[in-house]
């Protein structure tokens, strides 16, 4: 029951993130350039790869599609570790994946973010890790 629960404690921080910033990509300014200028300018200019968007539409884009991503992976984990247990505990490959995304996201949070999402997401690792060797004990 302990591994369950560390399980899901997990993914719920994950979820929580997932939310938080997916909240935070579509309303307020947290995820808007503190120079006005810059989101103009974002505005404006289209990457490399296409004219049909703008690097500020791609911008909102990209951190919507990772909030997605981090509740996908909340709700996926936080639902095998209540409802089958025994089917994440008993797959390497699951449970190798859940490892390799946390871990990840450990390493975009460390190069790239900021201390917040990498406490949040540390701790998740941590319950993760702690689930799987109570599942193993």
């Amino acid at each position: 029951m302990a591994a369950k629960t560390l399980m899901a404690l997990s993914a719920s921080i994950i979820f929580t993130l997932g939310v938080v910033h997916l909240v935070y990509t579509f309303w307020g300014p947290k995820l808007t350039p503190r120079d006005p200028a810059l989101q103009i300018s974002m505005s404006q200019i289209s990457p490399v790869i296409t004219k049909e968007t703008t690097m500020w539409r791609a911008w909102v884009g990209f951190n919507a599609s990772h909030s997605m991503g981090l509740i996908l992976f909340g709700l996926v984990f936080g639902f095998l570790a209540l409802a089958h247990g025994q089917l994440l505990f008993r797959s390497p490959f699951l449970l190798v994946v859940g490892l390799a995304m946390l871990g990840g996201f450990v390493v975009l949070c460390k190069v790239y973010f900021f201390n917040v999402p990498l406490t949040g997401i540390s701790i998740s690792l941590a319950c993760y890790v702690a689930s799987i060797a109570l599942s193993r004990a």
